[in-house]
């Protein structure tokens, strides 16, 4: 099994729904984060802070503020991991900075709580 964990833009959280509700895969969480990529950020100045130096720490303070984003979360097994990953790119891509991010990270295991069931018979995709 393997967590899809994504950062977005906050207006593309119903066509990512949308797309992956059509793509068949419909369990999903989502909540509301804050962030900032490296774009806006002089790479000096945060290199400085990096190494310590109080007036680039202090700089580096106002150069940008954070950024609304939506932070999906999706459960899948190891099949499905690929068409989870193209169709939250192809729903988010704009070819534009602030796109978001996707991880892909691996989980042990899982338990559905009503049943009992494990590993991917927890999950409603199959």
């Amino acid at each position: 099994m393997k967590e899809i964990l994504a950062i977005i833009r906050m207006n593309k959280i119903n066509q990512t729904k949308k797309a992956l509700i059509e793509a068949g895969i419909s369990s999903m969480h989502a909540r509301d984060c804050l962030g900032r990529g490296k774009g806006l950020v002089d790479v000096q100045l945060l290199k400085g802070a990096e190494q310590g130096y109080e007036e680039a720490i202090s700089q580096l303070g106002n150069t940008q503020r954070l950024i609304s984003k939506r932070m999906i979360a999706i459960v899948v097994p190891d099949n499905l991991a690929n068409k989870t990953v193209s169709v939250i790119i192809a729903a988010n891509q704009t070819g534009k900075s602030g796109d978001g991010k996707i991880f892909v990270l691996p989980i042990h295991d899982a338990v559905r709580i009503r049943t009992g069931e494990l590993g991917n018979d927890a999950l409603d995709e199959a």
